[in-house]
């Protein structure tokens, strides 16, 4: 093995990084989450049909390599004129997948096939653990373990996509504001490393709402975990299917990774998804098909849905535009920022405007309504501003996190950006920062530190955001029926 390859090796081996988020709100999770175990028997079972999932994997990656060869090929019988266009989309296509993988750091991430397993092959499951042999704790740690287990009607619960070498992990954190609680509930391995996060309550074949999950990764295929499930192998439903010529069967969704993915919580059977294939679709999880496709120009890097228009949506490219569409009729609005787009936010105490952050770490405040130059602009961070969350009950409170590694606090309610506050938690440069839905001043943000990368915080800490907000009343848009009606009003807690 040359060295560069020993290098190469040590560098997968010591990835460590959070790059997506999502809360859930109190009140939605199972006070008592089902476990699921499996026999032995079940256990094999499922080995056997991953490592059948994974050959069928090969084949298809065989199909696709053939398929680029036969294009290329025939691309060379042309003109000259032809060979150029052919070299230059390919050459852009390399550009793109490789901007992809240099971002994560993941040339190699599926080159070992075996390590799909996480190593559940070699395990001996028990259906009582107290027959394990080689569980040894005292019989006092189980019921500490239990009420552990078990959640109180004031948690939150805190998905968390984590990359931790070869290994893509979803992780349910338990926060308690009140008690100041913050643990691993339980965690989930993934078969690709996760980009983005929706928290959603609809599920097709339920007929009540749950506590559900969609993620997208570097895979193009959506999926839907079941978070009141603990220990399950394999999510609830998947969006999207990929194409097998030999098998004759048509591809159904996206053809490259998932960027960002947002619910449309007044039509619930709606998801709308942003991917690197220079599409935004519409899903119809009902039937779990596309109901809609908006083109881009480049990749989709973020998307909401308006938080009260449920046929407006919301996106940010990589060909340094914002875009607002209707739906009904696939027409939108555009405005030009400097640098691509990281992160879209309606500003849901004003529901006229929405913000934009962008990899040159600028933050644009936009009126939908005049399709013209922004209400302001904000130089916030000197790299590229990842995380972009406003409080969701206190007016005007805007937080900002980026790849310099700072995370800041700003004052937006006098129609301008004041600063108040920032921090380096040290959790290295910062992919992503989202405010808790019940809480309104608590935040968690996701970072590359290698030793720490997850840090939820109460930014009241700060002495600065105490002044400048402790007496600003607080507001509840978001549990609004619709938006004709009078915010509601809380007292801070």
């Amino acid at each position: 093995m040359s060295k560069m390859e020993k290098e190469e090796d040590v560098e997968q081996a010591s990835l460590n990084f959070i790059p997506c988020l999502a809360w859930i709100r109190r009140g939605v999770a199972k006070l008592n989450p089902e476990k699921v175990e499996l026999t032995k028997e079940e256990l094999e079972a499922l080995i056997g049909k991953t490592k059948g999932d994974l050959a069928e994997l090969d084949e298809e990656d065989k199909e696709e390599n053939e398929e680029d060869k036969e294009e290329m090929d025939e691309g060379e019988t042309g003109d000259n004129d032809d060979t150029e266009k052919i070299d230059e989309k390919v050459d852009s296509n390399m550009d793109e997948d490789a901007k992809i993988a240099a971002e994560y750091g993941l040339d190699d991430y599926d080159d070992d096939d075996d390590n799909v397993l996480m190593g559940i092959e070699s395990l001996t499951v028990f259906s009582d653990e107290k027959q394990d042999p080689h569980v040894t704790k005292p019989e006092d740690e189980d019921s500490e373990e239990e009420d552990d287990f078990n959640l109180l009607p004031t948690d939150n619960l805190i998905a968390v996509g984590h990359v931790e070498g070869d290994a893509a992990i979803l992780e349910i954190y338990v926060y308690n504001a009140e008690e100041a609680h913050l643990y691993v509930h339980h965690e989930t391995f993934l078969p690709a490393l996760p980009l983005c996060m929706e928290w959603l309550d609809f599920n097709p074949s339920e007929t009540k709402p749950g506590n559900y999950l969609a993620v997208g990764s570097m895979s193009p295929i959506i999926e839907v975990w079941d978070v009141d499930i603990v220990g399950s192998l394999e999510p609830e439903f998947c969006l999207g299917k990929k194409k097998s010529r030999k098998k004759n069967i048509p591809g159904v969704g996206h053809k490259d990774a998932v960027l960002s993915i947002s619910w449309n919580n007044r039509v619930r059977n709606l998801l709308a998804s942003g991917s690197a294939d220079h599409t935004t679709m519409l899903w119809d999880m009902n039937n779990q098909v596309v109901a809609s496709t908006l083109p881009h120009p480049e990749k989709v890097q973020s998307l909401q849905f308006h938080p009260f228009e449920i046929q407006t949506l919301l996106t940010g490219c990589c060909d340094q535009q914002v875009r607002v569409y209707d739906c009904r009729s696939e027409s939108f609005k555009s405005w030009t920022v400097e640098g691509e787009v990281e992160r879209v936010l309606w500003d849901h105490f004003n529901p006229y405007c929405f913000l934009a952050s962008t990899e040159a770490g600028h933050v644009y405040y936009m009126d939908a309504r005049n399709d013209e130059k922004p209400l302001w602009q904000l130089n916030a961070h000197t790299k590229s501003c990842t995380g972009l969350a406003l409080s969701s009950q206190c007016p005007g409170c805007l937080v900002t996190a980026s790849q310099d590694k700072n995370f800041k606090v700003w004052d937006i309610q006098s129609g301008k950006p004041n600063f108040i506050c920032e921090h380096d938690f040290k959790i290295g440069g910062i992919y992503v920062a989202t405010a808790c839905p019940d809480a309104p001043f608590a935040f968690c943000m996701g970072g590359d530190n290698r030793s720490e990368n997850f840090k939820v915080w109460d930014i009241r800490q700060s002495a600065a955001v105490l002044d400048r907000f402790e007496r600003r009343q607080l507001v509840q848009p978001l549990i609004q029926t619709c938006p004709s009606e009078p915010p509601a009003t809380t007292n801070q807690s």
